[in-house]
C-alpha cells in the first residue's frame, strides 16, 4: 500500500517548462552572433587574399548592395511565407552563407558570398522586426531597446570569440563552420518556437519611397548612423592592425569594445528616454561618439583607441532605437522610407571609408566617422521628431 502511494504522488508525465516567450530574444541574440562573429575576421579575409584597402571596400560594398536589393524578395516571402517563415529562411541562409565566406577561395566568390550575405540578412532582419512589432504590440509596452541589446550581446559574443580564435590561429573557414552548424540549429528551433507570423503579409513597393518633411531629418540621422556603424564594424579592425600594430587577437577587440557599450546603454535605453528624452539623448551621445572617434584617431596607443571606439558605441547606441521609435508612430510607410536611407548609408560607408583609407591614410578615415558624428549631434538637436 505504502509502495502504490508513494508512485502515485509522482507525476504521470514529465512536465517541460514553456520556452516560446525565450524565443524572440534568442533569435535577436544568435543574429548578433552571427554577424560579429563575420566582422571580427574581416582583418584575417583581408590579409589571407591579400585584398587592398580599396578593393575590400568593393568587398563590402557587395553586402550593403545585397542588403539594399533583398527587399523585393523580402517582400514576397512576408507576402507568401509570413514573417515566422522568413526568418527562418533567413537564418538558415545566414548560416550557410557564412560558412562560404570562410571558404572562399578567391576575392570574385568572396564578393559573391558577402552579396548573399547581405541578402539573407536583408530577409532575415525584414522578418524579425515584424516579428518584433508583434511581440512589443502584445506586450503593450516599448521591448524594442531590450531586443536589440540581446543582439548587441551577441555581436559582442562574436567578436570576442573571434579575437580569441584569432589569436590562437584559428583560420576564418574552421572558425565559421564551428560556428554556423550550432547556430543553425538553434535558430531553427527558436523558430519554430515563435508565436504568431503565419499570416501572410503586404509589403507596400512604396516603402522604397525617401522620407519627406519632418521625415526627412529622422532620415539624415538614419543615413549617417548607419554609414558610422558599419564603417566601425569593417574598418576599426584594419585601423588597429596596420595603425598600431595590433595583433590578430587585439585588432578585433575595437569592435568588442564599442559594441559592449553599446550594450550597457541600449539596457538602461528606455529609463534614460523617460527622464532626459530621446533628443537630448541622441544629440549628447552622438557628441560623445564624436570625442571617442577623435581620441582613437589620435590616441598614442592602442589601449587608449580602444577606449576611443568604447566611447563611440556609447554614444551611438540609443539612436536607432529611438529614430525608428519615432518613425512608427507615423505608420508602416514612414518607417519603411527612414529605413531606405538607412540601408543606403550601410551601403556607402564601408567603401567610402575604404577609398579614404587607401588615399589619405586611416586616420582620415576613421576621423570622418567623427565628422559624422558631429553631424549627427547637429541633426538631433535640430529634430522635432525626437521626443
Amino acid at each position: 500500500m505504502h509502495t502504490a502511494q508513494t508512485a502515485n504522488s509522482f507525476p504521470s508525465r514529465l512536465v517541460v517548462p514553456n520556452l516560446r516567450p525565450y524565443a524572440l530574444p534568442a533569435v535577436f541574440a544568435l543574429s548578433g552572433l552571427i554577424m560579429g562573429s563575420w566582422a571580427s575576421r574581416i582583418p584575417a579575409l583581408r590579409d589571407g587574399l591579400q585584398i587592398s584597402h580599396t578593393l575590400l571596400s568593393f568587398v563590402l560594398l557587395c553586402g550593403g548592395l545585397g542588403a539594399l536589393i533583398s527587399y523585393p524578395l523580402a517582400a514576397r516571402m512576408m507576402s507568401g511565407l509570413g514573417a515566422r517563415r522568413t526568418v527562418r529562411a533567413g537564418a538558415m541562409g545566414l548560416c550557410m552563407v557564412l560558412v562560404g565566406i570562410g571558404m572562399a577561395p578567391s576575392v570574385p566568390l568572396l564578393m559573391l558570398a558577402v552579396l548573399m550575405l547581405g541578402v539573407t540578412g536583408g530577409c532575415f532582419g525584414v522578418g524579425l522586426n515584424a516579428m518584433a512589432a508583434r511581440y512589443e504590440k502584445a506586450a503593450g509596452t516599448s521591448r524594442m531597446s531590450m531586443l536589440h541589446a540581446l543582439g548587441c550581446s551577441g555581436s559582442l559574443c562574436g567578436a570576442l570569440l573571434g579575437s580569441a580564435l584569432a589569436g590562437a590561429g584559428i583560420p576564418p573557414s574552421s572558425h565559421f563552420l564551428a560556428i554556423a552548424l550550432p547556430a543553425a540549429m538553434l535558430l531553427w528551433t527558436a523558430s519554430q518556437m515563435l508565436q504568431g507570423g503565419d499570416q501572410r503579409e503586404t509589403i507596400e513597393r512604396k516603402a522604397f519611397a525617401l522620407p519627406r518633411g519632418p521625415l526627412a531629418l529622422l532620415g539624415l540621422l538614419g543615413f549617417c548612423g548607419a554609414m558610422s556603424e558599419n564603417s566601425i564594424a569593417d574598418w576599426s579592425g584594419v585601423f588597429m592592425k596596420d595603425h598600431f600594430g595590433a595583433s590578430e587577437g587585439v585588432a578585433p577587440l575595437s569592435l568588442s569594445a564599442f559594441t559592449v557599450m553599446m550594450l550597457v546603454c541600449r539596457l538602461f535605453g528606455d529609463r534614460l528616454k523617460e527622464r532626459h528624452g530621446a533628443r537630448r539623448l541622441v544629440s549628447f551621445g552622438a557628441a560623445l561618439s564624436a570625442c571617442g572617434l577623435f581620441l582613437a584617431v589620435f590616441a598614442p596607443n592602442a589601449w587608449l583607441a580602444l577606449a576611443g571606439f568604447a566611447c563611440s558605441g556609447l554614444g551611438l547606441a540609443l539612436l536607432f532605437p529611438f529614430i525608428f521609435s519615432a518613425a512608427g508612430q507615423q505608420g508602416a510607410m514612414a518607417s519603411a522610407s527612414v529605413a531606405t536611407l538607412c540601408h543606403v548609408g550601410g551601403l556607402v560607408g564601408p567603401p567610402v571609408i575604404g577609398t579614404i583609407a587607401d588615399v589619405l591614410g586611416m586616420q582620415m578615415a576613421i576621423g570622418l566617422i567623427g565628422m559624422l558624428s558631429i553631424i549627427i549631434a547637429l541633426v538631433a538637436s535640430r529634430s522635432r521628431m525626437l521626443a
